[in-house]
């Protein structure tokens, strides 16, 4: 299987590089990253990767368009670069027949409608899509745990961490974190969560950004993480906390590597890699 990465210069795109020339069964492609035209792809892969391990790249460079990755043959790319190049990418894969895995985040429902449409197996193309707000096992475990626990607690919080340059809050595993937890609470006959009882705040923002189904969500952004996140459940006498830790973006890599060789299979848009896992 052919890949092709998009953002390849980025620490998540150089990690999914690595992770391809890894894998047995796929072939890195092609690399696109309009700030690193001409680079050799090797370069991005880091001294752990002897040449022999990497033989099969020699000469391959980075390249800033994404026709690039249509000459190349590629079966799938991987994208993960934020929201607006995103789109670009979608469009373009949708009309060349090229499947698609995307890590970026701050998708609007108007969006995943788009890219439903665009992916749509009526349309003919053979493209398929997969989105997700995170590829960590881990934190899809955490998110189901999660929506388990909701009907059962009169309260619950958010609190995720991250790297200082992410762009978006709260993150998309919050907010599917959250949506997850109201279903769960709608299909149990639950309703809303304890209401918030706040009536002064000193600094504006302190108690966060109320979600669905009442789940108030916390930002936190600091040099040094990558990605976390605490999911608090109250009642009364009890506390329950289900945490998730990425250390490292090679956490988000077997969940990476599950939709790129899963995607084919898997017609239209697919949400999140929960049904991949069967979950």
């Amino acid at each position: 299987m052919r890949v092709g990465v998009i953002g390849a210069g980025g620490r998540m795109g150089r990690e999914v590089c690595r992770a391809v020339v890894a894998k047995e069964g796929l072939v890195l492609a092609a690399a696109v990253d309009p700030v690193l035209v001409g680079t050799a792809v090797v370069d991005l892969l880091g001294p752990e990767f002897s040449g022999a391990e990497v033989g099969g790249l020699s000469g391959l460079e980075v390249t800033g368009e994404l026709p690039s990755i249509t000459e190349a043959g590629v079966d799938v790319v991987v994208d993960f670069t934020n929201l607006a190049v995103s789109r670009s990418v979608l469009a373009y894969c949708a009309d060349q027949g090229i499947h698609a895995v995307v890590g970026s985040t701050g998708f609007t429902a108007a969006d995943l409608d788009e890219v439903s449409e665009a992916f749509a197996p009526s349309r003919g193309s053979g493209a398929n899509c997969i989105i997700a707000a995170n590829f960590a096992i881990g934190a899809v475990l955490m998110m189901r745990f999660a929506a388990i626990a909701a009907p059962w607690f009169d309260a619950a919080e958010i609190i995720e961490l991250h790297h200082e340059s992410k762009l978006d809050a709260p993150s998309g595993t919050a907010m599917r974190t959250a949506e997850g937890m109201a279903e769960a609470r709608l299909a149990s006959g639950r309703g809303d969560l304890l209401a918030d009882a706040t009536t002064t705040v000193v600094a504006e923002g302190a108690r966060g950004g109320a979600g669905p189904a009442g789940v108030r969500l916390h930002s936190v952004r600091l040099p040094g993480l990558v990605a976390h996140q605490e999911v608090l459940f109250g009642s009364p006498g009890q506390g329950l906390t289900i945490r998730h830790d990425s250390y490292d973006r090679a956490s988000f890599m077997d969940g990476v590597v599950l939709a790129v060789e899963s995607v084919s299979r898997r017609p239209g848009l697919t949400l999140g890699i929960e049904s991949l896992l069967g979950l």
